[in-house]
């Protein structure tokens, strides 16, 4: 199967300058990352076709021998992959442009370079709270594995008294370049990982990481008015960097468990209740529990009707970081009575034939509506 033009695969024109290219690249490399598509072969392999074309059209060179010759430039022995510059730039270039763009995303950029000093990893703690500690907010204490500096050798891998060299084969750059006429290609130094030092004699404790696994206790603000899915972070408590590069950052992601009586909408609560048939047709009242601990008085009118919704005003959950606070809706439900007495059937039967229409105004004027539409004999 022909390969796609590397200018249609970017969505751009021939013409198009470097702001363009990376513009319309970062588009579609966020849109198709096998993050954010797991288990979309499709998606992956697209991502893989805009990242081959943004490798190319990026450098001016290749752009050239592209423009004059097409995929037939990186073919037998060209710089594409597996050709014979010592291998191709398709490994190298993602590590890079990955790093470039969804580096910034997770706290900055990854850099390999400068002195081997490398970013730690971000880390996921799932958090679940009740409802009721979304509604007051809290202080909650939790264990986190992680990885952190190692003391024996503050962080740089080599043993006390000792301490990194720089990388002989790319004299401590992280890359090394191989050329061909005027193609050149530049890829991650495979003798220091580009992180452009080695270390000859490493730390016993770390093994040459200059960090170590430790769990950790933290303290975290839960503030009120927290919704299901919110993510906390927690600036530089993830993973200790390598060989003492910046640590990474914590997300707490909080989910907020269902609760037995009160469905949420935001700020807002909603809570069914039923209520008999016959308070339903004289009115009356009853209490209602609110998230504060209180017991609030909802009257009920005479004919209230299943479904009816009232609101309590300022009953309901606070808004995130604001003076605010939502509603609660109380939604009745009217109860049929079951398991009916012979004398309580008696008198159903005797309400019933005594009952006018207008008692009945719904389901008197429902039939009489359609009867009226569709026709009747009668």
């Amino acid at each position: 199967m022909a390969k796609a033009d590397f200018y249609e695969t970017l969505g751009v024109d021939r013409g198009a300058d470097e702001k363009a290219l990376k513009s319309a690249y970062r588009k579609l490399a966020m849109k198709y990352h096998p993050d954010r598509n797991p288990g979309d072969p499709e998606a992956e392999a697209r991502f893989k076709e805009v990242n081959e074309a943004y490798e190319t059209l990026k450098d001016p060179q290749k752009r050239a021998a592209y423009d004059r010759f097409g995929h037939a430039a990186f073919e037998n022995g060209g710089m594409g992959p597996g050709g014979g510059m010592g291998g191709g730039f398709g490994g190298a270039g993602f590590s890079d442009i990955f790093e470039d763009i969804f580096g910034e995303m997770m706290g900055g950029a990854r850099s390999r370079r400068g002195g081997g000093r490398e970013r730690g990893a971000d880390l996921r703690y799932n958090m679940e709270i009740t409802l009721e500690e979304a509604y007051t907010g809290k202080t909650a204490q939790i264990r986190v594995p992680s990885s952190v500096i190692c003391e024996v050798c503050s962080g740089s891998g080599a043993r006390p008294g000792s301490s990194p060299s720089t990388c002989s084969t790319c004299g401590g750059a992280g890359r090394v370049r191989a050329a061909s006429g005027f193609f050149s290609i530049e890829r991650t130094c495979p003798t220091c990982n580009g992180r452009g030092q080695t270390i000859q004699d490493p730390c016993e404790n770390c093994h040459g990481e200059g960090r170590v696994t430790q769990e950790r206790s933290l303290s975290v603000n839960i503030p009120a008015g927290i919704e299901d899915g919110t993510r906390i972070r927690l600036a530089g408590e993830g993973e200790a960097g390598f060989r003492g590069g910046p640590t990474g950052d914590l997300y707490i992601f909080v989910s907020v468990k269902p609760h037995e009586f009160f469905q949420r909408d935001g700020a807002d609560l909603y809570c069914k209740v039923p209520i008999s048939m016959t308070q339903a047709a004289l009115g009356g009242h009853f209490e209602v529990a609110t998230m504060d601990g209180a017991y609030t008085r909802v009257k009920i009118p005479e004919g209230t009707q299943s479904g009816r919704q009232f609101r309590l005003k300022g009953k309901g959950m606070p808004v995130l970081r604001q003076a605010a606070m939502g509603d609660l809706y109380i939604q009745i439900v009217v109860e049929t009575p079951q398991n009916l007495s012979k004398r309580q059937r008696e008198l159903l039967q005797e309400f019933e034939e005594i009952s006018a229409k207008e008692n009945n105004p719904q389901s008197n004027g429902f039939f009489s509506r359609m009867k009226e539409f569709f026709g009747s004999d009668e």
